[in-house]
């Protein structure tokens, strides 16, 4: 059980994801987390008015160490190019590690983005806030001539979809993860080059 001195809410967020990754989605129920908890389910709805919006504030909560990596590395002084690397890297690591890890965690988070529930919304727009960050700053510096932001973004997101995807990842699940690291590499340095080339 988490630590009682936490905010109520934090503490049923943290079990919850706790009962999805020993029990999976379909087993955990918001009387097991209450439980848990010493609680009453209906002391859980006063904060979650539904086991949907539970899931998804759990899946949330999953994912803000990447999100927060992904502030930190718009924030380094590094070169846009390897910070625009770095970020791809982490995004792919850090679905890759849930789909394998938690898969049915990380199988909320992909019906989210489908669905286009509000978590999915919300995570999907940080980490397009990120990288747009890191290709402003790039083409304000000079790393990406071109000028055209949007372009830029969306050539970077089509190019490596397969690996930083939540659905094609998840399609990749059974894939060697040598291999796709591999390709993700090539990948990464092909769209790299042709951003530093202005050629997007």
């Amino acid at each position: 059980m988490a630590d009682s001195a936490e905010p109520t809410d934090q503490r049923i967020l943290e079990e919850t994801l706790a009962h999805i990754r020993r029990h999976g989605a379909r087993r955990t129920t918001v009387l097991s987390v209450a439980e848990a908890l010493g609680m009453t389910h209906a002391a859980v709805y006063r904060y979650f008015p539904s086991k949907a919006e539970l899931f998804d504030a759990a899946t949330a909560e999953a994912l803000r160490p990447l999100e927060a990596a992904l502030r930190e590395i718009a924030e380094a002084p590094d070169p846009a190019p390897d910070k625009l690397e770095r970020m791809a890297t982490s995004v792919h690591r850090a679905y890759r590690g849930l789909a394998l890890e938690d898969p049915d965690l990380f199988d909320l988070l992909a019906q989210a983005v489908v669905e286009a529930r509000g978590v999915g919304r919300k995570h999907r727009a940080r980490v397009q806030s990120a990288v747009q960050r890191v290709i402003e700053e790039g083409i304000g510096g000079g790393a990406f001539p071109g000028g055209d932001p949007r372009r830029a973004m969306a050539f970077f997101f089509d190019a490596l979809h397969r690996f930083i995807h939540p659905v094609s990842i998840r399609l990749d699940r059974a894939a060697s993860a040598a291999a796709l690291d591999q390709r993700m590499e090539r990948v990464t340095r092909m769209t790299l080059r042709a951003l530093t080339l202005g050629r997007v």
